[in-house]
Parts: structure tokens; sequence; C-alpha cells
């Protein structure tokens, strides 16, 4: 799955990575406030999040951790009020529409910086 090809090319790229999720906003926030002092680097889909939740993006503004937006689907070409993300203010990068790989374009994105 998913967090097997994140953590075979976070071996390739000699890089650690830990993962969360969850369905509540608040938890989301929790654990990028956890990350502060901790992780190098963010990679987050913040799902409908994306499109609502000012509390994510002041979240990854205050840990000021480079975060890379990731969404599996391109958001621009859905409905039109998923063309907004609140989050993207506080991310080095966004990766749209290129499925489960968006997540390993990031890993190595953040790994570059």
């Amino acid at each position: 799955g998913l967090v097997d090809m994140i953590r075979a090319e976070a071996r390739k790229l000699g890089a650690t990575v830990s993962f969360f999720q969850s369905n509540h906003e608040g938890a989301l926030v929790d654990a990028i406030q956890n990350a502060y002092g901790k992780a190098d680097g963010i990679i987050i889909n913040p799902a409908a999040y994306t499109h609502t939740s000012i509390a994510l993006l002041d979240a990854l503004k205050a840990v000021g951790i480079p975060a890379v937006e990731v969404h599996i689907s391109d958001p621009d070409a859905r409905e039109a009020f998923r063309k907004t993300s609140y989050v993207r203010a506080a991310c080095v990068a966004t990766i749209k529409g290129h499925g489960l790989e968006g997540y390993l374009e990031a890993l190595r994105l953040l790994c570059a910086r």
C-alpha cells in the first residue's frame, strides 16, 4: 500500500518517515504542532479540509516546517469550490493529480531542500 511505497522511497533517499491519519481537524492540528522540533518536512493531504481549514493553515504557518500539499486527484478539475486551498499559503509546493506517486514526489522534493 501507500505506506509501504513511501517507506521504500524514504529508504532509497536515506530519510526517516512517520505517518499520521485522522478524519478529525483538531487531531491533524495537534499532529502538525507535535512535529515542531522533530520533523524536517511535512507531507499533507488535507482532503476536504484543504478548502475549509484555516486551523490547518495556521498550524502549518506556526511550526514553520517546510510542507508539501498533496492531492491524489486534481482538485482544480473538480467542483469550483475545490479550487480554493487554504493550506497552500503555508506550503512550499503543491502536487496534484499524480495519484499515489504524488506522495513520493513530495518526499523527493523535501529531501532535495
